[in-house]
């Protein structure tokens, strides 16, 4: 005894097991394979029961039931090794993984297990492996489709099967069958069925057949599928209704475009349609039908403020800086300047510049980049991105300082570069980021600057600027006032007038610059506004879910829906409309473009897109009756030579008609009439030109009440060849201003006769009035025909140097000059006057002495005083160089009423 205490204790280590199993098991199995195998390791063997392994212990794991479904036994307690086993049935469907903990303990010390010891817990992971115990099941047992003969479809209908399998193996379906023979149909592994040839519903309305599916381990399914596809006739999906050709007779207000259009869809069920309606008016003037009245007229018309100083004006001696740029055809009123980036270059003379001072102004432009004749230079440098093409450069004068900006496009950027003072401030950039300035087509900007703040309009529409502070190399603008068009001047410009830098590329127009107050917002929506257009006809009546998209041009109209009944409702109340009285002829093509979204993508329908053209009709043109005057003005000679000289139109009478065709079939008339109704016009411009020589400014000229002229903010050219009134007015003005005409001789310079033609006109000219012609006939005395100071200053003008003067033979001129000189030919024609006015007494005193004849006989007294006449107060009125004989017959019938 004392012996065995003296002995250590036998069981001194605990068994040793991994710290992690991996194990797999199948769904018809209960032995579960572990990766690496269960062994348990005790360092006490080969000692008899402190060496062995007793035992293994399964306990819960994070799910907290792997403990309940498995267990571990010992298989060989020397070795140590054990096998994991579950205690029922496994069901991947209903559990695919376990996890539980696994624990070793040794025999002890003895049989009875006293003193055992225990290793740590190792996690276990069992995967249920599937077995294909399942098959497949089709969703539905019958599939319904139906489908539009004489088409090939990708997709008719799709059959779907579900197999109850855990693994993917198992539970995926590899391929389906179409199990009836004979039929034009084909499946694919994806259950979508198509049509292999094209459907005819009379050889067959209704097919009906069976399709099978199977799982990956080959398992037919359960029970087959039955797909039935009805044919249906022939349904042509599109637009019905559609006219290719619109006419619109002008002054119709607003038609619409598609009264009678609907959508077939053919039974499709569409959840989202939209329709875009272009209007293609590029090439009526700039983007639409506005070219009724020149850039000025219309200015007026919308209420602009006066003062705009034309930069790009028509080339002209009074401005002469536009005379080297080349110009391009338009259709409208407008003068279009083409620049090419390098020596296409306005320079705006000093005395037009000083005018535009002042840090509060606008500038207004029509402007189209590039072209399909203009290419951009290659103006890029290495290691530098291409320069800024400069549209307006300029350095103004304020009172005692200099301010500089200039307007340019780089890419699809415009900028505005601003320096409020040269010496001093610090410069500015505003830079707006538009596509416009960079699609090759018309725009107008209109950009108002009241420093600090900066306002653009793009074709009527506000854009924000980012302001930018910019502290890059920034060349200095010397001190000195100066504009350029086109481009900016370079560093060397004194140097080489050719020296010029960020050319502009492209087309503009218009371009016009108001200093003093910005333009109202309305003005500028004015100035752009098209008056012809796409619209709609009545919002309130749009059904629900309907929206409706305009552009500013009113060139693009987007209708959206998703119900097919409103949505040809919408279609149908889409309107042209166009303001113009007197539109502009021509045809406006026009595309309606269609998107359909189904809930069956492949097989929504696709429609092309449809073609048509509008064709607005010649308009019914005014008649401009100019009328009251003439053809003939006869007054003396000193009349015209007085301070205020003669109006030539006192009595003018301005009236404007339309002539247009009425239906008298209603009236109960036969055939057709005219119809004319006057109305109120507005004219654009009158002019009054001499014809044949021009005016001499030394002794003639015509003159206009400017003070009515002002008043009415018309413009006046008054030169030698012509009198030209421009603006648009009201009839009533324009009669005004033309009556105060005046024609007006210096003294001694009356001639006999002057000839001159008024005419007017409105829309830039295209309606033009009638040709009124005025002869000016100058009444000269006898006395003054003799006096020595009239045939001086007549001599030069109308003596052939081959006439000498002499005395009328026969006759004693009252003249106490004796040197006096008649010229030739007036001393025939007033022989030939004097002997018709012989004639003419002759006969009134042979009428006289009838009278008395038949009325008091014979009385010898009363003939005598008969055949004396008293001519001291008659004063004879003629027209030495008249030689017309209707002129001639109008002198004697003058003389003849004073007479009697």
């Amino acid at each position: 005894n004392r012996l065995l205490c003296s002995l250590p204790s036998a069981n001194k280590h605990k068994p040793w097991i991994e710290t992690e199993y991996q194990g797999i098991v199948m769904e018809n199995d209960n032995t579960v394979l572990l990766n690496p195998p269960l062994f348990a390791l005790d360092k006490d063997a080969p000692l008899h029961y402190a060496g062995e392994i007793c035992g293994f212990r399964v306990h819960n794991g994070p799910s907290g039931s792997g403990s309940v479904q498995f267990e571990a036994v010992v298989l060989d307690r020397s070795t140590g090794e054990g096998l994991v086993r579950s205690k029922e049935p496994l069901d991947c469907e209903s559990q695919r993984e376990h996890s539980f903990t696994i624990q070793a303990y040794d025999c002890g010390e003895g049989p009875d297990g006293v003193n055992s010891k225990k290793s740590h817990k190792a996690t276990v992971h069992v995967r249920v492996n599937d077995v294909n115990e399942f098959s497949p099941v089709f969703v539905e047992r019958r599939y319904e489709a139906s489908v539009p003969e004489g088409r090939l479809f990708d997709r008719i209908v799709r059959v779907e099967a579900l197999d109850a399998d855990c693994s993917p193996q198992y539970s995926q379906i590899c391929f389906y069958d179409i199990i009836t023979p004979n039929v034009p149909f084909a499946i694919d592994n994806d259950g979508n069925i198509k049509n292999t040839e094209p459907l005819d519903s009379k050889r067959e309305r209704v097919y009906t057949f069976w399709v099978t599916a199977f799982d990956c381990g080959k398992n037919r399914a359960q029970a087959d599928a039955q797909v039935v596809v009805t044919v249906k006739p022939s349904c042509k999906p599109g637009w019905i209704g559609w006219t290719k050709r619109v006419e619109y007779t002008p002054g119709s207000g607003s038609i619409p475009l598609f009264p009678s259009l609907h959508l077939e869809t053919c039974e499709e069920t569409v959840w989202n349609i939209q329709a875009t309606v272009e209007l293609q008016t590029g090439h009526i003037g700039k983007g639409c039908d506005r070219d009724s009245y020149s850039d000025r007229s219309v200015r007026r018309l919308c209420g602009a403020v006066r003062g705009e100083v034309d930069l790009l004006p028509p080339p002209s001696p009074a401005a002469n800086w536009t005379s080297a740029l080349p110009t391009l055809p338009s259709s409208d009123s407008s003068l279009v300047f083409s620049f090419n980036g390098s020596n296409h270059v306005a320079v705006v003379p000093d005395s037009v510049v000083s005018a535009l001072t002042g840090d509060h102004f606008t500038l207004q432009l029509w402007m189209r980049r590039g072209g399909a004749n203009i290419q951009p230079a290659a103006t890029q440098t290495r290691g530098n991105r291409k320069e800024e093409e400069t549209i307006v450069c300029s350095t103004v004068k304020n009172d005692d300082s200099f301010s500089h900006y200039s307007l340019s496009v780089h890419g699809c950027r415009l900028s505005l570069f601003y320096w409020p003072d040269v010496s001093a401030a610090r410069p500015v950039k505003f830079l707006w980021k538009l596509e416009q300035v960079c699609d090759s087509e018309w725009h107008h900007l209109s950009l108002s600057v009241q420093f600090p703040s900066v306002t653009l309009y793009v074709d009527g529409v506000t854009f924000d600027p980012a302001l930018i502070h910019d502290n890059g190399a920034i060349p200095n603008p010397a001190a000195r006032q100066r504009m350029f068009i086109g481009a900016c001047w370079g560093e060397n410009l004194l140097i080489n007038a050719n020296r010029y830098v960020g050319g502009y590329h492209g087309l503009l127009s218009g371009v016009t610059v108001r200093p003093g107050s910005v333009e109202p917002h309305s003005v500028v929506e004015c100035l752009y506004a098209c008056r012809e257009g796409l619209d709609f006809g009545d919002l309130e009546t749009l059904g629900s879910g309907m929206k409706v998209h305009v552009n500013p041009s009113q060139s693009v109209l987007v209708l959206e829906g998703d119900d097919i009944e409103s949505f040809n409702r919408a279609v149908q109340q889409v309107t042209y409309r166009n303001s113009l009285r007197f539109a502009t002829p021509g045809v406006r093509p026009l595309k309606l473009t269609t998107s359909l979204r189904c809930f069956n993508e492949e097989s929504c329908l696709s429609l092309k897109q449809l073609e048509g053209y509008l064709v607005v009709l010649q308009p019914d043109a005014p008649q401009i009756s100019l009328s009251g005057v003439g053809p003939h003005l006869a007054r003396p000679a000193p009349e015209f030579e007085g301070s205020r000289g003669v109006p030539l139109f006192p009595e003018l009478r301005i009236v404007c008609s339309l002539s247009h065709a009425v239906n008298t079939a209603a009236q109960g008339m036969e055939g057709g009439a005219l119809m004319s109704d006057a109305v109120a016009h507005t004219l654009d411009g009158c002019e009054v030109q001499p014809l044949g020589e021009e005016l001499n400014p030394e002794r003639e000229e015509l003159l206009v009440d400017m003070d009515v002229v002002r008043e009415r903010g018309l413009e006046i050219i008054n030169t030698t060849a012509y009198i030209a009134i421009t603006g648009a007015e009201s009839i009533s003005v324009y009669e005004d201003v033309l009556r105060s005409v005046r024609y007006r001789l210096a003294k001694g310079s009356a001639r006999f006769e002057r000839r001159f033609r008024l005419s007017c006109s409105e829309m830039n000219g295209r309606y033009t009035s009638n040709e009124l012609t005025l002869e000016v006939n100058f009444l000269h005395s006898l006395d003054s025909l003799y006096h020595p100071s009239h045939l001086l200053a007549s001599q030069q003008q109308f003596l052939h140097p081959s006439h000498h003067a002499g005395e009328l033979s026969g006759h004693t001129l009252p003249n106490p000059h004796r040197n006096s000189v008649v010229p030739g030919a007036a001393t025939v024609i007033i022989m030939v006057c004097v002997g018709f006015l012989v004639v003419m007494v002759i006969l009134g005193v042979f009428r006289i002495r009838s009278i008395h004849r038949r009325g008091e006989g014979a009385r010898g007294g009363a003939k005598e005083g008969s055949s004396q006449w008293d001519d001291s107060a008659l004063t004879i009125i003629i027209n030495p160089m008249e030689v017309k004989s209707h002129l001639l017959i109008d002198q004697s019938y003058r003389f003849c009423s004073v007479l009697f």
